[in-house]
């Protein structure tokens, strides 16, 4: 049995797409910035090709095992790849964690929020999860109101929860399950009206 194509998703600016070893250039363009690594937990700095190559492979291997969905963003009018988003999910408790990042020229500008509604609506109609949640490094609050514009609810503080560059940092929790997603979609027309 062939493998199934990676899904591709698409909104109104963006086309969310797997990752490959051509995007390698513009991953560590983008990811090196310190800017970018610092507000995350598991983005290296210096952020280096060979990152980058063993990110694009563990993409790979963790789609094959249907463990992780990372997607590219790329802008749809460009094609300019400007981060990165993904689900790792816990099949066994019928929930994934989901992360972003896009390239500092990209801020402010309603894209991670975008691409996070495309991943939200993957995460609960196509694998059918009942919860999706996400943290941020409570001094990066611009990460938190992209969780708060699609709806998420915030659950918890962890307090020094990582550590990143040799200092202890909290992690705020946001959640969404599928009811309260559910809860959020625009009610349908009715037919013939």
């Amino acid at each position: 049995m062939p493998p199934t194509p990676f899904p591709q998703l698409e909104t109104q600016r963006l086309h969310l797409r797997a990752f490959a070893l051509a995007d390698v250039p513009a991953l560590v363009a983008l990811a090196g910035n310190y800017e970018v690594a610092r507000n995350t937990l598991n983005i290296p700095h210096p952020y280096r090709a060979a990152d980058a190559r063993h990110w694009v492979q563990a993409t790979q291997e963790n789609y094959a095992q249907q463990t992780g969905y990372a997607f590219a963003i790329e802008l749809r009018a460009t094609g300019e790849f400007i981060g990165g988003i993904g689900l790792t999910v816990e099949h066994r408790f019928d929930r994934a964690e989901a992360g972003y990042w896009l390239g500092q020229p990209h801020w402010g500008r309603g894209l991670a929020s975008e691409a996070l509604g495309a991943l939200l609506r993957f995460g609960f109609e196509e694998l059918e999860l009942n919860k999706i949640y996400a943290t941020h490094i409570a001094g990066n609050p611009a990460s938190g109101r992209v969780m708060l514009k699609n709806g998420m609810v915030k659950e918890g503080e962890l307090v020094q929860h990582t550590r990143r560059d040799g200092q202890y940092h909290d992690l705020w929790q946001y959640r969404l399950t599928r009811a309260e997603y559910v809860a959020l979609a625009p009610p349908q027309a009715p037919n013939g009206g």
